[in-house]
């Protein structure tokens, strides 16, 4: 019996990840973010705290994206662990679509999986992210600013360097969301539809 695996890309400040892990609450499924850094932790014995650095980011070719202590065992001198990182997560997400349904967060997980899942990218405008920020996170308007520009940058340089296919190509997902046009609840509700009818 096919899975159903829900993958959801998302700018940042378009609460993406809370959608995310509201669904998986609503549905009784897992939820998967930084639980893959865990699982990665685990499987690599690599402190969770180090993975984090690297976490939805390229490799940098001008410094190393955690400690150097790590960085320098021999099995990763000349193999930056964002690679490393991303082909470990692959197979846990590989894995995990082959045993449970489940909602994916970011992580390249539409590229990586394909037709085996069903790929949700959620977006707002610029100043609806900004006030989300500034609320979530208590920050100023031009800290959340520059936080934005700042995540959304790496995201867009990861899941382009290793998938070679655009982040912002809406033609890429099965269902594209503005966030700032319904409420929570009103997202949740199409998207345990979706889930009913994959």
């Amino acid at each position: 019996m096919a899975r159903k695996i829900i993958t959801i890309n998302r700018m940042y400040g378009s609460n993406g990840r809370l959608i995310g892990k509201a669904l998986a609450e609503e549905l009784g499924i897992h939820y998967y973010d930084k639980e893959l850094l865990e699982i990665t932790s685990q499987q690599k014995d690599i402190p969770y705290g180090e993975l984090v650095k690297a976490d939805e980011k390229k490799a940098s070719p001008w410094r190393y994206p955690i400690d150097d202590p790590y960085q320098m065992n021999p099995q990763f001198r000349f193999y930056p662990i964002n690679d490393m990182l991303f082909e470990s997560q692959s197979e846990i997400i590989r894995s995990l679509a082959d045993k449970e349904d489940c909602v994916i967060i970011g992580r390249c997980a539409n590229y990586i999986l394909g037709d085996k899942c069903t790929s949700i990218f959620i977006h707002a405008p610029f100043e609806e992210r900004v006030k989300n920020v500034m609320e979530r996170l208590g920050r100023t308007e031009k800290s959340a600013r520059s936080m934005i520009k700042k995540v959304d940058k790496e995201r867009r340089s990861y899941y382009e360097y290793f998938t070679d296919e655009k982040w912002l190509d809406m033609s890429q997902y099965d269902l594209c969301i503005d966030s700032s046009r319904f409420t929570q609840d009103e997202i949740l509700d199409m998207l345990v539809a979706l889930y009913k009818r994959i």
